[in-house]
């Protein structure tokens, strides 16, 4: 099937036309979705809206192959674990999607990447294998065609002086990073940056005592002298990003939509402005599962932004677990 025509996605109605599309060809192609659907007695001839459509548990990338092809994968995203813990599994086969879904939406949130100087400050991503935030991270490095675009583990303090270096230019500046990492370089150094985005991706389990996102991003506006922190979300599941300019509020690329779901009834969802389960659209996803029943807690605002307040315990998921095959 046609993949790029979901980057051409202008209307809610686009939006519509492409999600029904994409479910059927998944319904039809992916045994484990189409198992799920037949659980659920849906048939593609009865789905007309996107609340329809049967959004698959983010369990099963641990226990199942989710492909809707049977190309081989290019690539396989793991997700992080503790130790014997399930990790999720992401095959890939295409991965031009991936990256005309990171490029297309940073330019659209943005701009150019080439006008930045990238730092990717990931060390927990890059001390293992399979992260499909190294894999972006080191594209974008490329891409930027910036001299001194890099890695960095821990080497607090040769970013310091490369930041220095850089202020004394009119370089745009995209620095982004596990959020444990930004606090440990801002204990470290006071900074007051201009012409910089701080962008953090989370990422504070086991590293650090868990702090509330406000209070993570004022410590972090302070030490990095900048007026907001930006964020990005994504999982390993998907292929593409939401990004939030700041105070955690997410705006999302043209071809993914965001709805919350009842946390009592996963089948029901939510008006506007209260919270539940997030559920993710993300057409890029095409050759695995494009509908995506997250772990996360979340809000849509009236004006079409979200808000991740959290995430379920597993004592939470009810409906969830009732439908995991």
């Amino acid at each position: 099937m046609k993949h790029n025509a979901i980057f051409d996605i202008q209307t809610d109605g686009d939006f519509l036309t492409q999600a029904l599309r994409i479910f059927k060809f998944q319904y039809d192609n992916n045994l484990v979705y189409h198992d799920f659907c037949t659980y659920l007695n849906v048939q593609p001839d009865a789905v007309q809206t996107l609340e329809q459509i049967p959004f698959l548990p983010i369990e099963f990338f641990k226990s199942k192959d989710v492909l809707s092809t049977t190309d081989t994968p290019e690539i396989t995203f793991t997700s992080s674990g503790t130790t014997g813990s399930e990790t999720s599994k992401h095959f890939v086969t295409d991965l031009s999607l991936y990256e005309q879904s990171y490029l297309k939406a940073f330019n659209h949130f943005y701009g150019a990447i080439e006008d930045y100087c990238v730092l990717a400050l990931l060390p927990s991503y890059l001390e293992r294998t399979g992260s499909s935030l190294i894999y972006m991270a080191d594209d974008l490095i490329k891409k930027s065609n910036h001299p001194e675009s890099g890695f960095f583990l821990n080497e607090y303090a040769q970013l310091h002086q490369l930041l220095l270096e850089l202020q004394k230019t009119d370089t745009k500046i995209l620095i982004i990073g596990v959020s444990f990492a930004l606090l440990e370089f801002t204990e470290q150094y006071q900074m007051s940056l201009k012409n910089a985005i701080i962008m953090e991706t989370g990422g504070m389990k086991g590293r650090r005592k868990e702090i509330v996102r406000q209070e993570l991003h004022q410590l972090l506006s302070n030490g990095f002298g900048v007026p907001h922190i930006h964020s990005e979300y994504g999982m390993t599941e998907l292929l593409s990003q939401a990004y939030s300019k700041g105070n955690g509020v997410f705006d999302c690329p043209a071809w993914m939509k965001i709805l919350v779901r009842d946390t009592e009834d996963p089948l029901t969802y939510l008006n506007n402005g209260k919270s539940g389960g997030i559920n993710v659209i993300d057409l890029a996803n095409i050759n695995s599962c494009s509908f995506i029943a997250t772990q996360d807690l979340g809000k849509i605002n009236q004006n079409g932004t979200f808000e991740i307040i959290g995430r379920f315990d597993n004592s939470d998921i009810r409906g969830c677990n009732l439908m995991v095959l």
